[in-house]
């Protein structure tokens, strides 16, 4: 059977052609890309060596190689680094599946308090632990505003990507939002391969949506960590926000979502229209 390094090293391999990296294609080639043989010249190391730890079969390969194959392979340093968590496993202890478990009351009331930002307190498998009225108006007005309170009735950003059409509708560009969330999805379980609440999550979407079974199968990874995302939303219109993520520093693996509009442009007039409607009027 496959091991996901395995997986990972032959989805890279078939991305690459021989004439991408200065060699001669010789013969008909049964699958696309690189052939083991080849990478493993590339990259200086033996093929019987490159052929055990693309197998699963060699858990010690030293930074030198790893680093070699990455090159050959030209991996980003997202992928490098995926590259690293797979390979070595033993050498990187991993936490326990944590069960899940709520935001601190001090992050939830952080989130509450923030003001002309959208805020989402979450945890690693996106899961959304709190929410500030802004957020929640952005991206799930059709939620209950405290169903993040519950692990029953928690929402997952990922899972509302992929299975909830309002939130499909949401997204100006939704197959670029696709690729990232699995991209990161696919970072954080090379990070944490025991997590049975994780693995759960992606064998639902697996099995309840061919787009994401498909993106799954590239094993792209990406740590998205900023950027900007189009929104058109059913109330204030067309959105283009930009986001960033920052991890909390208490090693929960909890993380902070936030989406800004840039100061004097459309998006930043109708964020402020929605951030209007979700202020409680005076009695």
């Amino acid at each position: 059977m496959e091991t996901e390094l395995g997986h990972f090293l032959r989805t890279r391999r078939a991305r690459l052609q021989p004439e991408d990296v200065g060699m001669v294609s010789y013969g008909a080639r049964r699958v696309p890309g690189l052939r083991r043989e080849e990478l493993a010249q590339l990259a200086g190391v033996s093929m019987t060596y490159y052929t055990r730890l693309e197998q699963g079969h060699s858990q010690q390969a030293s930074d030198e190689i790893l680093l070699a194959i990455a090159r050959a392979l030209r991996l980003d340093d997202d992928e490098a680094a995926h590259l690293r968590n797979l390979a070595r496993p033993a050498n990187h202890p991993r936490p326990k599946a944590e069960e899940p478990e709520p935001a601190r009351e001090g992050t939830r009331r952080l989130v509450s308090a923030m003001s002309g930002v959208a805020a989402i307190a979450m945890d690693r498998r996106s899961d959304v632990l709190a929410w500030n009225s802004t957020a929640h108006r952005l991206l799930a007005g059709h939620y209950d505003e405290h169903s993040p309170c519950s692990v029953e009735t928690r929402p997952n950003l990922t899972r509302m990507l992929f299975l909830d059409p309002h939130t499909r509708e949401l997204y100006a560009d939704w197959e670029l939002e696709a690729e990232r969330s699995v991209a990161s999805l696919r970072l954080v379980a090379g990070r944490h391969p025991d997590d049975r609440y994780l693995a759960e999550l992606i064998g639902e979407l697996s099995m309840k949506s061919s787009e994401f079974a498909q993106l799954w199968s590239g094993h792209s990874v990406l740590n998205c960590s900023f950027g900007t995302k189009l929104f058109q939303h059913p109330e204030v219109g067309r959105l283009e926000l930009g986001f960033e993520v920052v991890q909390f520093p208490d090693g929960s693996a909890h993380r902070l979502l936030m989406y800004t509009a840039p100061t004097g442009t459309p998006s930043a007039a109708a964020f402020e229209l929605l951030e209007r409607s979700t202020t409680p009027k005076p009695s």
